[in-house]
């Protein structure tokens, strides 16, 4: 009777070629999931600044907190920083105009680098 199976040099071909197609996708799919990041922390901050734009158009003055966006229905909720996946490490910018107070910017607060070597907080 012949006995059906695979030998361990067939095993390792198989894990061989297994691995060889693991380190050519792995980098691509990680860097995929960095710079959808980036795109989503450029549109966070886009809408945020937008919607500090428009507090300041409607009251004159600029929020004292994110929350206030959030309390007077700009937004259902602070968007997330996705290089943090937290609202709280925004970092707030004042106004630069003399005897203004409030949060007139924002920026990451997320450390390291965009592919292009921008830091996260300067964009």
């Amino acid at each position: 009777m012949k006995q059906r199976g695979f030998t361990l040099i067939e095993l390792l071909v198989v894990l061989a070629i297994i691995s060889l197609l693991l380190t050519v996708a792995l980098p691509r799919y990680f860097g995929s999931v960095d710079k959808s990041k980036e795109a989503a922390l450029k549109e966070n901050l886009r809408v945020l600044r937008i919607g500090i734009d428009k507090y300041y158009a409607d009251k004159g003055e600029y929020p004292s907190a994110l929350s206030d966006l959030v309390t007077n229905q700009y937004f259902r909720a602070v968007p997330l920083d996705p290089m943090t996946d937290s609202d709280k490490t925004w970092q707030a910018v004042s106004p630069q105009a003399a005897g203004m107070s409030g949060i007139a910017d924002v920026r990451s607060g997320a450390q390291g680098k965009t592919h292009d070597g921008t830091p996260y907080n300067q964009l």
